[in-house]
């Protein structure tokens, strides 16, 4: 009787294993959605637009975008950690932006990082420091030493406390004793708007963001936080040329919510990749001054968490 059941129990577990198979390889089987968690017309929503055009041609089905914007961008990443975790629902992370959503305990946020599945980084855009360009500072040392003769007058924009332009200039103000007016703005848009029109004296942003304004000559870049020069600014110093230790990126990644099935993981981590990697993405992205960098599995945990202890460190959180 025991023999009977136990050999019951294997043939059901075969059956069941036999239906399950061909649904999990055939995926995908339908549409795709790609949330992104600002409005539409943003640099995350231009980024997103693109890879989902791309992305489908790896994938074999639609993939459509869908801004759900609000809450410093936690309606969108809410919405990713509340899906089915079936991979017909993925969506954007920005860092460092979403870390303030939940380390900073006033917004009483139940979700963490622990909550998606990270997949695979798309782009890291590098921050810039950058003035009008009929203003009287001509490098990076010339608004330290401003600040420092006198404190508290140099103003520079930022998006929101924890951002990594703000981050940045916590950063730049630790390294060198000095203390900058930081004046937190709604958008790039709104931002550059500010400086062009003397409102503020320096705008801190990306590299993406004003490359268009560089080119024309409406503003001035005064340095790059990024390892090496930019392909897209080869005659713009990094701060490290100017003696200043930071290095600084907003990275936009794909993720889906945590519990993902491993095999489903791997394909679109696979179309990801294949994505990413192709000649006419990369032209895409070079048209846009974005730098696409495939980092992905348990590097790209890594990543998001020392990203994570680094914010958590400078915002006191």
């Amino acid at each position: 009787m025991l023999k009977r059941t136990a050999c019951l129990g294997a043939l059901a577990a075969l059956a069941f294993a036999a239906l399950t198979a061909p649904a999990q390889a055939q995926y995908p089987e339908r549409n795709i959605t790609l949330i992104v968690p600002y409005g539409a017309g943003g640099g995350t929503d231009v980024t997103a637009r693109m890879l989902a055009r791309d992305l489908e041609a790896a994938l074999g089905k639609p993939v459509t975008v869908e801004n759900r914007a609000g809450g410093g961008g936690w309606v969108g990443w809410g919405a990713l950690a509340m899906a089915k975790p079936d991979g017909y629902t993925i969506g954007y992370l920005n860092v460092p932006s979403m870390y303030a959503g939940y380390l900073d305990k006033q917004y009483k946020r139940s979700e963490t990082l622990a909550s998606f599945t990270p997949l695979m980084n798309h782009v890291l855009d590098y921050n810039i420091w950058a003035v009008k360009a009929d203003s009287p500072f001509k490098s990076v040392k010339d608004i330290v030493e401003a600040a420092k003769k006198t404190p508290d007058t140099i103003t520079i924009s930022a998006f929101g406390a924890g951002s990594d332009d703000h981050l940045a200039i916590l950063s730049v103000q630790a390294e060198n004793g000095i203390k900058l007016i930081t004046v937190h703005h709604k958008s790039t848009a709104e931002a550059k708007t500010a400086a062009l029109g003397g409102h503020i004296q320096v705008l801190g942003a990306n590299i993406s963001e004003v490359a268009e304004e560089a080119r024309a000559g409406t503003v001035r870049i005064l340095g790059v936080m990024a390892p090496e020069r930019s392909r897209f600014m080869p005659n713009v110093p990094t701060f490290k040329e100017q003696g200043y230790n930071q290095v600084w990126s907003v990275s936009r990644g794909i993720a889906a919510p945590a519990g993902l099935p491993a095999d489903v993981q791997a394909k679109l981590t696979a179309a990801l990749e294949k994505t990413l990697q192709s000649k006419e993405h990369q032209q895409k992205a070079e048209s846009l001054s974005l730098e696409p960098r495939v980092i992905k599995g348990a590097d790209y945990v890594k990543f998001l968490k020392d990203n994570e202890a680094s914010t958590k460190t400078l915002m006191g959180w």
